[in-house]
């Protein structure tokens, strides 16, 4: 049911977004009150498109101005001829500015107020979240904790004003506790927290309106995030007099005893977007199994580091980590890769090795997921998902390069600008060998002459796009790294 324009792509911090409402109010001339009749007016109207028939609706309404916004949804609700009631979470007495115009302006149209919350909200068909907003910078307590709960146990539509209440606006954390909305209505400026961690599964879709305030508004701050943009291919049309030389050579390296498998999708992902030439170097055990269902792949077995000298040789891109393990093999392998001139793909055991003996380099792709990025930065996994912008920041200034943090809402940090973020890709996609796929993808764009960066940022919304289109055909539930290799081919192929 999306018929809304596409999201801007520019991601900004809550004090950013307060800083362009003091912009509009205090520079450009813009009444507050009249922009919280805008968000309002854009809540509701988002409402009626997404619940037409709903008849009943219940507002939750916070202290301050994400309950006046609440105040204006109800007021407009009695206006349309719906059953509205507003539950104020906080005394009227203690509303002001904006937010106390708002009430009394709801009160004065006949609003009624009630001064308890239902235990299932029996009777209402849709909530509007008006409780905490973009301010909170702690964990939720008092009366709000047993709402929140009420909220989450509610079977209707839920739609969340600003931010969900409880979720961090900036970091995409759940506070303790948050609601879970079907829908979020930002204003002024995309808080980049509904776009990664926690912020989809409690955002819901997320619907943009500015509120009518000029360009001016927007750019008044520089983004602190952006958006990645879906995978598009732009891939060069290949001419016909072409030959497999031009198309790059990708050299893999991992494989450790029993864990021939990652090392294999990682190769496979890299031949299917298109790298002229895939070698592999394992173990010797792995060797003849590599390609005994995928011939195209060279596997070359590799018991002593000197051997992998012609194959480094040979190679443009070297991919390290899946399935590499932490032996002294293991270390072999990675330090013959970091003596080598060719730019890197660095994942999975290579990045845990790396963590013992930190090396910065400006030629590579690290992409850990949290645990990893965690044993990178001496941090435990928690402390990287309770601020994944500041994690991913704190990793490219550390190690250089480009860094892909992977999980929901992946973050691509490159030496320069904000870090991107991929709303693509689903929870069928955290299965094992996923991340190994990823790796061969951005070492193949890479073997074709994608620059570093653009080859992190175009992979990372590719293998997302593949997961989604593999997701679609047959459910998400039961999807396999292997399963996204046809859908690879495909979107490199429009």
């Amino acid at each position: 049911m999306n018929d809304h324009p596409p999201l801007p792509p520019e991601l900004f911090r809550a004090d950013q977004v307060r800083a362009m409402d003091r912009h509009a109010i205090d520079d450009l001339g813009i009444p507050g009150i009249e922009l919280m009749r805008r968000a309002g007016r854009a809540a509701f109207g988002e409402l009626r498109r997404r619940w037409p028939e709903a008849r009943t609706v219940s507002v939750l309404c916070g202290a301050g101005n994400n309950g006046g916004d609440g105040y204006v949804v109800a007021k407009l609700a009695l206006e349309a001829g719906l059953d509205a009631r507003a539950y104020p979470l906080a005394p009227p007495d203690r509303l002001q500015g904006d937010a106390l115009t708002a009430y009394r302006e709801y009160r004065e149209a006949g609003g009624s107020v009630l001064d308890f919350i239902p235990v299932d909200f029996e009777g209402a068909e849709v909530l509007v979240d008006g409780l905490l907003g973009t301010g909170l910078d702690r964990e939720v307590s008092g009366p709000y904790v047993a709402v929140i709960e009420a909220v989450n146990r509610y079977r209707g539509g839920v739609l969340a004003l600003d931010v969900p209440s409880g979720l961090h606006a900036d970091t995409g954390s759940v506070m303790g506790l948050a609601v879970r909305a079907q829908a979020t209505v930002s204003f002024i400026g995309l808080k980049r927290g509904l776009f990664t961690g926690d912020g989809p599964d409690h955002a819901g879709e997320v619907v943009f309106d500015d509120l009518a305030t000029p360009a001016a508004v927007q750019k008044s701050q520089t983004a602190s995030a952006r958006l990645l943009p879906a995978w598009r291919c732009e891939l060069p049309r290949r001419v016909r007099n072409s030959h497999k030389g031009q198309f790059g050579h990708v050299l893999l390296l991992g494989g450790e005893l029993g864990y021939s498998g990652a090392i294999r999708l990682a190769a496979e992902a890299a031949a299917r977007i298109g790298a002229g030439l895939v070698s592999v170097a394992t173990r010797p055990q792995h060797a003849g199994l590599i390609n005994l269902t995928r011939p195209e792949l060279m596997s070359h077995g590799i018991a002593d580091p000197a051997e992998l000298k012609p194959l480094l040789a040979r190679a443009g891109v070297v991919a390290i980590g899946p399935g590499l393990g932490l032996s002294p093999w293991s270390q072999a392998l990675l330090d013959a890769a970091l003596a080598s001139s060719l730019p890197l793909v660095v994942d999975a055991d290579a990045l845990n090795l790396l963590a013992q003996s930190p090396v910065r380099r400006d030629d590579w792709v690290l992409t850990p997921h949290p645990g990893e990025a965690a044993r990178l930065l001496g941090w435990d996994s928690r402390r990287i998902q309770l601020d994944r912008f500041t994690a991913v920041k704190e990793l490219q200034r550390t190690y250089g390069g480009i860094v892909v943090l992977k999980g929901c809402g992946s973050l691509v940090q490159g030496p320069d600008g904000p870090p991107q973020v991929c709303r693509q890709g689903n929870p069928g996609m955290a299965t094992g060998g996923m991340g190994d796929v990823l790796t061969g993808v951005i070492a193949a764009l890479l073997a074709q002459g994608a620059p570093i960066a653009e080859a992190a940022r175009a992979g990372v919304a590719l293998h997302a796009a593949a997961g989604d289109l593999a997701a679609s055909q047959a459910g998400e539930r039961g999807l396999l790294a292997g399963d996204l290799m046809p859908a690879l081919r495909r979107l490199v192929n429009p």
